[in-house]
C-alpha cells in the first residue's frame, strides 16, 4: 500500500534528521553562517536571478528558516507578531499562528519581530519582541508549550521610550528580543534575560520543563551558541554585560568575562573555532578568547584584540584562517581579518549600515541593508567579486540558503530565488 503524503511527512519529522537542503536555525545548519553545498557550486550570480515564488510579508527583521520542505518566518500583521509556515517549494501558506502583540518602536529599524525561529524535528520554536516564547508543532502550528519572560521570570518589556531607570540597564527589553534560542540534545537554551531568575535558561525541549537557570545579567541581542570548549560542553552567551560559558548539562557558570558597551548593545553571535570564542561589538572592537581549564577551573584568556573593528549589528563568519566581517561602524566595509592574529588582510568599501554574510562552499553571499546581494570569493588574498544582484528592498533580515536557493525578506515581501542550477 502506498503511504500518503501526510504519513511520509510525519515519518520524516519523527527521524529528527536534517536534510542536506535544510537551513533550520539562525545562521544555518552549524549556526556559524556557513554551509557546504557540493551539488550547487556558486561561481557567478545570474544576471537576472530566477524568482521561484514571492509572498507578501509584513515588517520585522526575523530571518526565515527551512527544514523538511517547510519554511517558517515571522512578520507583523494587524498588531500581532505572526509565525507563518509555507511549503518551501511553492510558497503556499500551510498555517499561521499569533505569537504575541507587536510592540511599538521609535527607531530606524521599524517594528515587527526580531527573533529568528528554530526548527528541530517535528517542532518549531518562536519568540516575540516582548518575550513570548512558544513551542509549536511544525505539522499544524498547534502550541505544545510556552514561556512568558515577563510573567514567569520578571523580565518585563519596557519599550525604547520608557522613562523607567531599569530600562537603561537592558537592551533586549528596551528594543526587542533578538537573540535566538539553540537546541543541544534534549535541551533548548533560551536567552530569557532575567537578572533575578536567570539570564540563560535551559528547558526540556519537548515539555518546556525548566532544567536550570544561570546568570544575573540582562540579555543583549546576541544569540546563544553551543560548543565543546576545554573539554566541556557549554552554552556560550554574549549578554548585555559579559561573555559567559555555562555547563550545558548542569547550568554551572564556568567562566565569565565582563564586556560592556554604553548602550548594552552586544548584537553579533559569537564565533567558535576550536577552544576559542570570537566576539565583536560597537564599543569593544573584535576580541578572540582562548577558553582554558586547569584543575577544574576555567578561564577566558585574550588571544588577540582588534579594537578598531567595532561591528554594530552584524555577525562575523570564519572560513579556515579568514574571519570575514562587516565594519567598522554604521557605514560598513567588508573586511577580512587573519583569524589567528586579528590583523587586517583586506577591506572593500560600499556596504550599508548592515550586512549578512553567508559562506557557501568557498564563496560569500553578502546581503547588505539596501537589499543588494554580492557574490565574493572567500579568500584572504584580496577582494574578488563574482557578481551582484538585487531583488529585495531595504532589509535588516538575514537570508536563508538551501539547495541552491536564497530566501530573503524585506519589509513587504519574502522571495525565493534560484542562484544555482
Amino acid at each position: 500500500m502506498k503511504a500518503s503524503p501526510a504519513l511520509l511527512f510525519a515519518l520524516s519529522l519523527s527521524t529528527g534528521t536534517l536534510l542536506a537542503s535544510d537551513w533550520p536555525q539562525w545562521r544555518g545548519p552549524a549556526r556559524d553562517g556557513t554551509v557546504q553545498d557540493s551539488g550547487h557550486p556558486l561561481n557567478a550570480l545570474p544576471l537576472e536571478p530566477k524568482v521561484l515564488w514571492e509572498v507578501a510579508a509584513g515588517p520585522g527583521q526575523s530571518s526565515p528558516v527551512i527544514a523538511k520542505g517547510r519554511l517558517v518566518f515571522m512578520d507583523g500583521v494587524e498588531g500581532q507578531e505572526v509565525a507563518h509556515c509555507l511549503d518551501a517549494a511553492s510558497g503556499k501558506e500551510l498555517w499561521r499562528v499569533n505569537v504575541g502583540p507587536m510592540v511599538e518602536f521609535q527607531n530606524a529599524y521599524g517594528e515587527g519581530p526580531r527573533c529568528t525561529p528554530l526548527i528541530d524535528g517535528d517542532r518549531v520554536y518562536v519568540q516575540s519582541c516582548g518575550g513570548e516564547f512558544r513551542c509549536l508543532s511544525l505539522a499544524d502550528g498547534k502550541q505544545l508549550w510556552n514561556v512568558s519572560f515577563s510573567e514567569q521570570y520578571g523580565a518585563t518589556w519596557f519599550g525604547n521610550k520608557s522613562p523607567d531607570p531599569e530600562s537603561k540597564e537592558t537592551a533586549s527589553r528596551r528594543h526587542g528580543n533578538n537573540g535566538s534560542a539553540v537546541v543541544d540534545g534534549d535541551r533548548i537554551f533560551v536567552p530569557v534575560g532575567s537578572p533575578a531568575k536567570g539570564t540563560l535558561v535551559a528547558f526540556d525541549k519537548l515539555t518546556g520543563k525548566e532544567l536550570w537557570a544561570a546568570g544575573h545579567d540582562n540579555t543583549a541581542y546576541s544569540s546563544v551558541v553551543v560548543a565543546t570548549l576545554a573539554g566541556v560542553r557549554q552554552a556560550v552567551h554574549l549578554t548585555a554585560d559579559a561573555l559567559m560559558g555555562v555547563d550545558a548539562a548542569t547550568g554551572k557558570l564556568l567562566w565569565r568575562e565582563p564586556l560592556k558597551t554604553g548602550a548594552k548593545r552586544h548584537v553579533a553571535t559569537p564565533v567558535i573555532d576550536g577552544d576559542t570564542v570570537t566576539v565583536t561589538s560597537t564599543s569593544i572592537g573584535t576580541i578572540r578568547f582562548k577558553i582554558a581549564q586547569a584543575d577544574g577551573t576555567f578561564s577566558a584568556q585574550r588571544a588577540w584584540e582588534n579594537p578598531q573593528m567595532k561591528v554594530v549589528i552584524s555577525s562575523q563568519v570564519q572560513l579556515g584562517d579568514n574571519l570575514f566581517t562587516p565594519g567598522p561602524g554604521s557605514r560598513c566595509e567588508l573586511v577580512c581579518l587573519n583569524a589567528t592574529t586579528g590583523e587586517e588582510r583586506w577591506k572593500e568599501a560600499g556596504l550599508g549600515d548592515y550586512a549578512s554574510i553567508t559562506a557557501v562552499n568557498d564563496s560569500l553571499l553578502v546581503l547588505d541593508s539596501t537589499g543588494e546581494l554580492r557574490l565574493i570569493r572567500a579568500t584572504g588574498d584580496g577582494y574578488k567579486e563574482l557578481g551582484r544582484a538585487q531583488f529585495v528592498g531595504k532589509t535588516w533580515a538575514s537570508p536563508a540558503y538551501a539547495d541552491g536557493r536564497l530566501y530573503a525578506k524585506d519589509g513587504t515581501k519574502l522571495i525565493a530565488v534560484a542562484l544555482a542550477k
